[in-house]
């Protein structure tokens, strides 16, 4: 119990490290990148008092050190900010657009997931077979893709040639006035085009690495045992071929999710959807920066904690079969 709780402690200490050493990097990086703030809200025919009052109120006239200072102070208060774009809270600004990075993430991936696990399904039946091929050389292909270039090639083939999805925005104009059903179809009209750009990569590769566990699984003396026995192929294939290749997918599922937020900051943008990618792209252009850390923070932590959560369910699968096995 007490070596477990001391890897328990070890591995969160690890966590809060690279946190901290995120959110530092992010914060020099920014204060020494070129630009200035305050130049968006100033006109050059203003006296340079003016900027100088502006510097004064967003604590950019002190020295990095104790600008860097007062941003930990603030942070370990659970302060993130106050917004030079939206004039409000940091944490009332990102609490506005993460619900819906979230929902996005969290579709995609189980779409991702979904639909790798059933190709797995039925090529397992049929290897070799055509299908089989073809995803073996599109899923290490596609998945170098970076996934603007996919998006944009989506926009360009079926919004802008085909005409047959929105290019942009989540809603129709006439979304106020649609039944409960129709906001529904449009909600997804539109976010058909975002999704596949999304969940397309990640689909090929959780089918590369479970494709190359269920093969491996299937040379295990134990699923030997179970076939020359006679057990059937599809009882072999769901209680201990699957279950078992399962376990190396969930440490890639923690990493994908914290990539899928990455993907989700580029494809809100291109599609124009009212997420944290959107918000986070928006307030490094206008050098808003309470903004860039409270987005980089919460995004850090959002991707730390779904690998931490990959790794307990990944435990306890892994112990779970270990039971049965034995």
């Amino acid at each position: 119990m007490n070596n477990s709780w001391f890897k328990f402690s070890k591995r969160l200490l690890s966590y809060v490290v690279t946190l901290f050493l995120l959110i530092s990097i992010i914060f020099i990086l920014l204060r020494i990148s070129p630009g200035d703030p305050v130049q968006k809200f100033i006109s050059p025919d203003l006296h340079p008092s003016v900027a100088e009052k502006m510097m004064h109120e967003f604590a950019l006239d002190q020295p990095l050190f104790v600008q860097y200072g007062n941003f930990i102070k603030n942070l370990l208060s659970g302060e993130l900010g106050f917004s030079y774009n939206f004039r409000q809270p940091v944490s009332s600004v990102i609490g506005t657009a993460l619900p819906f990075t979230l929902l996005f993430s969290l579709t995609s991936l189980i779409f991702q997931l979904a639909i790798s696990i059933s190709l797995v399904t039925y090529v397992s039946k049929r290897k070799g077979n055509f299908l089989d091929k073809c995803l073996e050389k599109l899923s290490l292909g596609i998945y170098s893709v970076p996934t603007m270039l996919i998006g944009l090639m989506l926009l360009y083939i079926f919004s802008m040639k085909l005409e047959l999805f929105p290019s942009s925005d989540l809603y129709s104009l006439d979304y106020p006035y649609f039944s409960f059903f129709e906001k529904m179809i449009d909600i997804i009209w539109h976010m058909t085009l975002p999704l596949i750009t999304l969940s397309l990569p990640g689909t090929l590769i959780f089918y590369h690495y479970l494709k190359s566990n269920v093969d491996i699984s299937y040379r295990k003396n134990f699923i030997l045992f179970l076939i020359a026995n006679g057990k059937s192929e599809k009882e072999i294939f769901s209680k201990h071929v699957l279950p078992n290749s399962l376990s190396t997918l969930i440490s890639v599922v923690g990493v994908e999710l914290g990539i899928l937020l990455g993907g989700a900051l580029i494809t809100e943008t291109i599609f124009g959807l009212p997420g944290m990618g959107r918000l986070t792209v928006n307030a490094i252009l206008l050098r808003d920066y309470p903004l860039v850390m409270g987005a980089v923070l919460i995004s850090g932590i959002f991707v730390l904690l779904s690998n931490f959560i990959a790794d307990i369910i990944k435990i306890n699968l892994n112990k779970r079969l270990k039971a049965e096995i034995l």
